[in-house]
C-alpha cells in the first residue's frame, strides 16, 4: 500500500508521514474562541481534521488528537462587558453551542479539549523559561514580550523575512516594545478590566497573550516535540510562526514535524470571516441546509484549496448526496467489515493517503455508486456505505436522508404525513382512472420539492428535491 504523504507546510512539499512513535500520532490543532457562534470558516476546520483523525485511525494509529479553546482573550472581555456577563458565562455559552455545531456536522470530540485558562502555570513557566534565556522581556508598560529578532529561524513558515514585515500591517506597533514585532507573552492587567480576567505573576498581574497559550497546551499534553499541528491558512502567520519561534526557543528543539493549514472558505472570492463581517453561522446554515449535506460539500473539496460558499454549491452538493444515498436504497446490506482489497476500497486509500485527497476519494464513492445501479450488488453496496462512513457520511438510513434533505427552496410544512396522504389520493385517484387528478397531486408535490418514484407493484416512493 501507499504510505502517507502529507503537504507540510513547512518544508512547502508534500512529505511521507512517519510517526515520532512508531503507530503513534499526536496532533494538535488551533480551535475557537468562544465569544460568539461559529461561522462556516470554523466548520471547515472542524470537518477537515475530523477528516484528518479519522484517516489515521482508519491507518491503525494510536492517535492523540488535541483541539484547543481560547477561553480568555480582548475579545472575550470586551463581548463579556458589552453583555454584562461574566466570562465564564459567556465562554460556557458558546462552548455548549459549538459543541452542538459540531456534533450536528458528524464532527467527534478531540480527546483532549483544554481550555487555555486551565493552563496558567504551564503558561507562566514557559514565560518564565524564555526570560531566562535571553528570548523575552517585561517592557516599560508592563506586559511582557518575546524578542523576534533573537529567534534565528523566525519566518520559515510564512516565508516571510524579517526586513520585509512592518510594524501596523499585522504585528501592532507599540512604543513600549524594544522592536515593533515582538509580540506579547504576558499582557499586564488593566486597571477597568475585570477582576476575573487577570491571574498573579512575579511580572505582576495579568493574562497570557495569545500564541503563548497554544504553545504551552501543545507541550503539556503532547509534549515538546509531536507529529501534526493544524489550523486554518490564517493561523500560519504570525500565530504558528510565533508558536514555533516560543516553542523551539523553550525547549531547544522544533516543536512540530508536520505543519498543516486548510484553505479559506470565500463569498465572492473574498475569505470568510467575522472581521469582515461577511460570514453566515454555522447555525443559520444548518437551519436551512441539512448538516451531512453541508459536511459533504466541505469534504468533497481539497483541504488546501478555497472553498467558495453559496446556495447553489451547497444545493449541488445535496444532489450529489442524494445520488450516492439513492443507490443504497432498497438493498439490503449485511454487516460484514469493510473489503480493503476490494479495487474501489484501494483506489479510495490511494487518494486518501495522497494528502488526504477527498475530492478523489468521493469520486470513487461515485464509481461504485454507479456499478451498484447497474447490478444491485449487495457487496458493492456495502462497500459504498462503508466508504462513506470512514468521511463521516452515509451513515444514514438511505429513505430518512432521502425525505429529510430538502433544498434551499422547498417548500415549508410540509411533513411526510402530509406527503404520504397525498400520495394516497393520487394513488385512489389512478384506480379511478382519474388521471388529471393524479397528474395534479404529482405536479403539487414537485412544486412542493416533492419528487414521487412509481415502482413495480404499485408502490409510490418520495424524496426531496
Amino acid at each position: 500500500m501507499d504510505s502517507l504523504r502529507i503537504y507540510n507546510t513547512l518544508a512547502r512539499d508534500k512529505q511521507t508521514f512517519v510517526p515520532i512513535r512508531p503507530g503513534e500520532v499526536r496532533m494538535y490543532v488551533c480551535g475557537m474562541t468562544v465569544y460568539d457562534y461559529c461561522h462556516v470558516g470554523h466548520a471547515r476546520v472542524l470537518v477537515v481534521f475530523d477528516i484528518v483523525q479519522r484517516w489515521l485511525r482508519a491507518l491503525g494509529y494510536q492517535v492523540t488528537y488535541v483541539r484547543n479553546i481560547t477561553d480568555v482573550d480582548d475579545k472575550i472581555i470586551r463581548r463579556a462587558v458589552e453583555n454584562g456577563e461574566t466570562i465564564g458565562a459567556l465562554t460556557d455559552r458558546f462552548i455548549r453551542y459549538m459543541h452542538e455545531d459540531a456534533q450536528a456536522l458528524g464532527v467527534a470530540r478531540p480527546d483532549i479539549e483544554p481550555r487555555a485558562t486551565a493552563f496558567l502555570p504551564q503558561m507562566l513557566g514557559m514565560i518564565d523559561t524564555l526570560e531566562r534565556a535571553g528570548y523575552a522581556y517585561q517592557a516599560d508598560d508592563g506586559d511582557v514580550n518575546f524578542s523576534v529578532r533573537r529567534f534565528a529561524g523566525y519566518g520559515k513558515l510564512s516565508g516571510k523575512s524579517l526586513d520585509d514585515l512592518r510594524a501596523g500591517e499585522r504585528v501592532a506597533a507599540n512604543q513600549a516594545k524594544q522592536d515593533p514585532l515582538d509580540f506579547v507573552l504576558w499582557k499586564h492587567a488593566k486597571a477597568d478590566e475585570p477582576e476575573e480576567t487577570g491571574w498573579p505573576s512575579r511580572w505582576g498581574r495579568g493574562r497570557p497573550g495569545w500564541h503563548i497559550e497554544c504553545s504551552a497546551m501543545a507541550c503539556a499534553l503532547l509534549g515538546e516535540h509531536f507529529d501534526i499541528h493544524g489550523g486554518g491558512q490564517d493561523l500560519q502567520f504570525p500565530h504558528h510562526e510565533n508558536e514555533i519561534a516560543q516553542s523551539a526557543a523553550a525547549s531547544g528543539k522544533p516543536p512540530v514535524n508536520y505543519w498543516m493549514h486548510n484553505g479559506f472558505v470565500q463569498i465572492d472570492d473574498e475569505k470568510m470571516s467575522k472581521s469582515l463581517g461577511n460570514f453566515f453561522s454555522i447555525r443559520e446554515v444548518l437551519a436551512r441546509f441539512d448538516a451531512e449535506v453541508v459536511r459533504f460539500f466541505i469534504v468533497r473539496a481539497h483541504y488546501r484549496s478555497p472553498l467558495n460558499y453559496s446556495d447553489a454549491h451547497i444545493d449541488d452538493a445535496r444532489q450529489s448526496l442524494t445520488r450516492l444515498y439513492t443507490a443504497l436504497r432498497d438493498i439490503e446490506i449485511d454487516e460484514a467489515p469493510l473489503d480493503w482489497r476490494d479495487p474501489h476500497a484501494v483506489r479510495f486509500r490511494a487518494a486518501m493517503n495522497d494528502d488526504f485527497n477527498t475530492p478523489v476519494a468521493v469520486a470513487v464513492l461515485f464509481e461504485l455508486a454507479a456499478e451498484v445501479n447497474r447490478t444491485a450488488s449487495p457487496v458493492q453496496a456495502r462497500q459504498l456505505r462503508e466508504l462513506g462512513a470512514v468521511l463521516g457520511l452515509l451513515s444514514r438510513e438511505p429513505r430518512m436522508f432521502l425525505q429529510e434533505a430538502a433544498g434551499a427552496d422547498a417548500a415549508p410544512g410540509l411533513d411526510p404525513a402530509e406527503i404520504d396522504a397525498r400520495i394516497a389520493r393520487r394513488a385512489a385517484a389512478k384506480q379511478a382512472r382519474d388521471f388529471a387528478l393524479a397528474d395534479r397531486i404529482r405536479a403539487e408535490l414537485l412544486d412542493a420539492g416533492i419528487v414521487l418514484e412509481d415502482k413495480a407493484g404499485g408502490l409510490t416512493d418520495w424524496r426531496r428535491g
